[in-house]
């Protein structure tokens, strides 16, 4: 058996974070390979992964890059709050948002072949995972486009947001990164669940029609009115759910609506996106 030296076991852990007793098996069953005791470290950690595919991954923190009217939202999946925290976490989803963004991906199914530091996201996560110890995934990625795009960082990474606006033209970019940032607080804290009331789902307002029918049924009211009564209370439902019908909330006497238009007639909110750690 080749003699594996303290330098070797120094030197691999430092490149892979295995523990010590993991890096001396790796390096002897490689004969001292030292490329070859990575890739037992890196088949480990996705046996490691795979034994934690039962287990929750219900903490974690949101990730956004933004850039030329392009944003991506990545939540990274972990186990518990303490990982969630940790710096080597939290600089390794930043690496993914920032490599959906650079390679412009459109789609969920690109995300495992993403090149984090030269190693595919799919074996990056199977090494994190053995090193730290805990489950890991990206649970959710979303991606918008728009004249002007913002993010949006909420609760240290609990929220994240993007916004994407529109009819930009002859508004400073300052002032469009302040409206963008206030939109995204506006939906950070009060979840709208569309940007106007035509794109609000039809399932949902089906839904609360027929809570407001049941609700005028029990109180008495006659068959024949019920559905008048149901479209009446859609309107303070909408005020609740719908972005540029809500109340702002930096001024309580303007809509978000009134208040875009307040800042250019032409300026719109074209979509956003709302992600939170444990939520949808």
């Amino acid at each position: 058996m080749t003699a594996i030296t303290a330098d070797q076991v120094k030197k691999l852990r430092e490149t892979t974070g295995a523990g010590i007793m993991d890096c001396k098996k790796a390096l002897e069953e490689a004969q001292g390979n030292f490329e070859t005791a990575i890739e037992i470290l890196r088949k480990k950690g996705h046996k490691m992964a795979a034994a934690r595919q039962e287990r929750d991954a219900k903490e974690g923190a949101v990730f956004a890059a933004v850039q030329s009217g392009e944003g991506h939202l990545v939540l990274l999946s972990c186990e518990t709050d303490f990982v969630a925290k940790n710096e080597e976490f939290k600089a390794f989803g930043q690496k993914i948002a920032n490599a959906a963004l650079h390679n412009h991906i459109s789609g969920a199914e690109e995300l495992p072949s993403l090149s984090i530091d030269g190693v595919s996201l799919k074996d990056s996560l199977a090494d994190l995972t053995a090193k730290i110890g805990e489950k890991m995934e990206v649970s959710r990625w979303a991606r918008i486009e728009g004249e002007y795009v913002t993010a949006y960082i909420h609760l240290g990474g609990r929220i994240g947001v993007l916004v994407a606006l529109g009819g930009t033209e002859g508004v400073s970019s300052d002032v469009l990164e302040e409206v963008g940032q206030n939109i995204a607080m506006q939906i950070a804290a009060l979840r709208p669940v569309s940007v106007d009331r035509q794109s609000v789902p039809h399932e949902l307002l089906e839904k609360e029609k027929e809570i407001a029918r049941e609700q005028a049924r029990a109180e008495g009211k006659p068959e024949a009115i019920l559905e008048k009564i149901a479209v009446g209370k859609l309107e303070k439902f909408f005020k609740e759910v719908v972005l540029l019908e809500q109340e702002y909330f930096k001024d309580s006497q303007k809509s978000v609506g009134q208040y875009l238009k307040s800042i250019s007639p032409k300026l719109s909110v074209l979509g956003f996106v709302r992600i939170q750690v444990g939520g949808k």
